[in-house]
């Protein structure tokens, strides 16, 4: 018969060391990853799309912040600056700026330890038939407990600053996209306000056009009572300036109509827009295009420099969810008092204190994080999309105003040429109508030809004028990145990120291979 041996003490360590060494296997092959989620989405840059011949170099200057005043109407740089203050739109703007900058205040918070106090006071009758005996059950106590405690996350993995990084991005987002609001206000104001110009200019040519009919109504009248005209001749003459009366007061309504949507556009009320005077636009302004456009239009538009700081906040947003792979720890100590009554409340045997580590780590959470981390690359590549569309728009935007002030400038001059003819033959006719030698249906077929070409000319001219505040939206209205806090890598400045805030250094050269590599 065989005699069984009792284990030793080194058995028993060696199935200890065993036994946890199975359980660390188990965990790490249960613990939840992240393999196999990536994205190999990347910007672009304006070198990958060619635009030397749609977007030429001509030697000009990036519109500055005073380019309004280029156009020659003191009243339209004094509109844009009233639109720009208090504007509803700007206010929403800076609204969602302050809204992004209370979230960094909150993330910049969770890098700290936390301090927190408590004091609670309880009246309690405990059962005589419970978990208290005499003398506690069946009497009255009160129960005094106060704590003071305190508690920091490590951020060991980073998730925290990758939180405060990302709030920072989405405030310099903020502020480009207010920017952009208001480069589109202050467009806006100056395309309406030439389109008032307009209509003010098509009053002047219907006023001329009426005095032209009347001083033919009135050769007209010389001619019926001389006998070489009939009554028919004198109602059409009177007929063309009732009809031209017509159109004057219709560009009345309409100029009227522009004031209220330029009161509008300033933030006031309709009266607002009667009190704005003619305007006096010079449409002669020529708006030529800076060298290297496609590359420096990254940091002159708004709103290709938000879509980039979307990116660096969509790059943070993956890096926090990265890390909630990771275990958390937090360290927590406590210490108070907690007694029954008051008369030993505050003593030493009443202290009650309070210490030790937190640990999660995630073992099993049936593909929760990892469906996260993949909606996060989601929100990237998506939001690396809008970036390139962003830079194609601008790029098309430009080159589609060139094209159109080229086209334009081709046709002022045809149509000027067929103004001078028009304007000559319409002088002859009324002189040889005057003289007996041509009937009056030359002079109206002369008059319609000669008020044609002007009204194309004014049109011509004024949406010239358009195109060229069109051009200086298309370039950014001024702004200018790498003069503000906005820039961003792809202007070649620092970017103002959160890792400089909180003291750590990064390059622009860090920042660019930081913001590449995130999807990897």
């Amino acid at each position: 018969m065989k005699h069984l041996s009792l284990p030793t003490l080194d058995d028993m360590r060696l199935a200890k060391s065993a036994v946890a060494a199975a359980v660390a296997a188990l965990a790490i092959a249960g613990c939840a990853n992240y393999l196999g989620i990536h994205s190999d989405k990347q910007i672009s840059t304006p070198d990958q799309y060619e635009a030397t011949q749609s977007v030429p170099s001509q030697g000009g200057q990036w519109p500055a912040l005073d380019w309004a005043n280029q156009f020659g109407d003191p009243q339209l740089p004094k509109l844009i600056d009233e639109a720009l203050q208090g504007n509803p739109s700007i206010v929403q703007a800076q609204a969602r700026i302050a809204k992004a900058s209370s979230y960094i205040e909150t993330s910049n918070s969770a890098l700290y330890p936390k301090v927190n106090g408590s004091y609670s006071w309880t009246r309690e009758l405990y059962s005589g038939n419970a978990l208290f005996p005499p003398p506690y059950g069946g009497t009255w106590f009160s129960e005094n407990n106060v704590l003071a405690s305190a508690s920091w996350d490590l951020d060991l993995w980073g998730k925290n600053r990758a939180r405060l990084n990302q709030a920072v991005s989405q405030e310099k987002a903020a502020e480009a996209d207010m920017q952009q609001a208001r480069v589109t206000l202050a467009a806006s104001v100056a395309r309406t306000y030439n389109q008032l110009a307009l209509l003010y200019a098509l009053r002047d040519v219907t006023q001329r056009e009426i005095a032209n009919r009347e001083n033919v109504g009135r050769i007209t009248n010389g001619r019926v009572t001389a006998g070489l005209d009939t009554n028919v001749e004198r109602r059409t003459a009177e007929g063309n300036v009732a009809t031209s009366q017509t159109n004057l007061s219709d560009l009345d309504g309409q100029i009227e109509s522009v004031q209220y949507q330029l009161a509008a556009l300033l933030g006031k009320g309709p009266d607002r827009g009667l009190q704005i005077d003619k305007p006096v636009i010079n449409p002669n302004v020529n708006v030529a295009l800076p060298d290297n456009v496609p590359a420096d239009l990254i940091s002159r538009r708004p709103d290709i420099v938000a879509a980039r700081w979307q990116i660096e906040a969509a790059t943070h947003n993956i890096k926090e969810a990265k890390a909630e792979f990771f275990p958390d720890i937090n360290l927590a100590r406590g210490f108070g008092f907690d007694a029954f009554g008051w008369g030993c409340f505050l003593q030493n045997s009443s202290r009650q204190i309070q210490a030790g580590p937190a640990i999660h780590l995630p073992i099993f959470d049936a593909g929760a994080l990892r469906a996260q981390l993949k909606g996060r690359y989601a929100d990237f590549e998506g939001d690396v999309a809008t970036y390139n569309q962003t830079l194609i728009n601008a790029l098309n935007d430009v080159a589609t105003n060139i094209s159109a002030i080229r086209a334009i400038d081709k046709q002022i001059g045809d149509a000027q040429r067929a103004l001078t003819a028009a304007s000559s033959a319409y002088n002859l006719a009324v002189i040889r109508y005057k003289a007996g030698l041509s009937p009056q249906l030359q002079v109206l077929t002369a008059d319609q030809n000669r008020l044609a070409n002007e009204q194309t000319v004014t049109n011509l001219r004024m949406r010239r004028s358009d195109l060229q505040i069109a051009m200086i939206k298309s370039l950014g209205v001024g702004f200018d990145a790498t003069s503000t806090n906005l820039a961003i890598d792809g202007s070649g400045q620092k970017p103002a990120t959160a890792a400089q805030q909180t003291g750590a250094a990064q390059t622009p050269q860090t920042q660019t291979k930081t913001t590449q590599q995130a999807a990897k």
